[in-house]
């Protein structure tokens, strides 16, 4: 896919401000319409386009090998990519990796997701920091014919994230039961059989390899759409609950949420755990508040303090949605930290088994500094 730098543009990435970037496209063609963000980490495109978190959003990867080492069945995030579209600095080369099965661009294309690559991602990179994420229209056309001031116009019409409840557009359909366990040097993916711990899931927008994780932990796990209520999940009678990561405007989606969330705290000592949305939405529901970040947190190399043990973790991000600490009552703790800007990223109850921590303990970037924060979870289902 390499192209010549005085090759014609056939990909125009349009913000609403009237910046215009030119590049060369791969993937499918035509034009979509999202939030722009950016991500740090050096590995893990193909998780990161499949990861639902990232619905209604392109991705500007700052790392610039994007596609070397193609992409494969077993490292969907989801059956299907989910981010809008990819912004990167060279042109994918031909795949060169032992698990790769498809080349990236390829990948795409089937997928119906846009990509443009030649772009300055260090400029581009520093206006979403200094001007916040914007909103963009990106556009692939092979001829290189583009109505620049219709997709500015798109990308000043499109809505944005806030208000916006998109774990609806991602969740399950119907419940399903999971008991496929982390990969593993040389069998791959294996099932857990004799599971300790009966959990329900629910589904905002939930990652495979986090499933993996509770399964890993010796959890038999259910999983339940994002509209579920109290009573379908207590129906199942379990040992603990679990709340997704997702997308969108966690005050958007806790309109529904949070009630269920509230009914389920009622409950004597049920150890709750949630990640990323599920954070935010367990915030909501203990009575705090969340905010809309300028850029957000975005990467696989973000330094988390744990209050509760004083060390230091390096995670993995993925929000544009902070929980403001300010507003927590008396009967929460901050646990975690973003040591990049003071923002939250973990809580729990005193004196409750019910916890959530804003980063993702099952993405592995440190490599596995987070993946306590399981066996805390089946220790708080065990010790009940």
């Amino acid at each position: 896919m390499a192209s010549s730098p005085h090759a014609k543009p056939t990909a125009c990435l349009a913000l609403a401000d009237g910046s215009i970037f030119y590049g060369q496209g791969f993937g499918a063609t035509g034009v979509t319409v999202a939030e722009l963000c950016f991500n740090t980490a050096m590995t893990g495109y193909q998780e990161i386009m499949t990861d639902p978190s990232y619905a209604g959003q392109i991705v500007t990867f700052t790392f610039p090998h994007v596609g070397n080492v193609g992409v494969n069945s077993d490292d969907d995030e989801t059956a299907e990519p989910v981010a809008a579209g990819m912004v990167v600095k060279w042109m994918p080369t031909q795949a060169s990796n032992w698990r790769a099965a498809q080349e990236l661009g390829d990948w795409l294309s089937a997928r119906g997701r846009i990509a443009i690559g030649g772009v300055d991602t260090r400029r581009l990179t520093r206006a979403i920091r200094q001007q916040g994420a914007p909103h963009v229209a990106l556009a692939h056309d092979p001829e290189g014919n583009f109505d620049i001031g219709e997709l500015v116009a798109k990308a000043r019409a499109f809505s944005g994230l806030e208000g916006l409840d998109l774990a609806r557009e991602v969740t399950c359909a119907q419940s399903y039961r999971w008991d496929e366990m982390r990969w593993a040097w040389p069998d791959g993916y294996t099932r857990q059989e004799a599971p300790k711990h009966k959990v329900v899931a629910l589904d905002y927008g939930a990652k495979r390899n986090i499933l993996r994780c509770l399964a890993s932990a010796g959890c038999d796990v259910t999983v339940l759409p994002a509209t579920a209520t109290a009573e379908e999940v207590l129906a199942h009678e379990p040992d603990g609950v679990f709340l997704s990561n997702g997308p969108g405007d966690p005050a958007a989606t806790g309109e529904y949420a949070v009630p269920m969330i509230k009914t389920l705290l009622e409950k004597d000592n049920l150890p709750i755990f949630g990640i990323c949305l599920g954070h935010q939405m367990l915030a909501l529901a203990l009575g705090a508040r969340t905010v809309k970040m300028n850029h957000g947190h975005h990467g696989a190399n973000h330094p988390v303090k744990d209050y509760t043990t004083g060390k230091v973790e390096i995670t993995s991000m993925n929000h544009g949605f902070a929980v403001d600490s300010q507003t927590f009552p008396d009967t929460v703790e901050e646990t975690h930290v973003s040591l990049f800007d003071g923002s939250n990223c973990g809580l729990r109850l005193k004196d409750r088994p019910v916890f959530s921590v804003q980063h993702h303990p099952e993405a592995s970037p440190g490599p596995q500094d987070s993946f306590y924060l399981f066996e805390r979870f089946a220790d708080y289902m065990s010790a009940r």
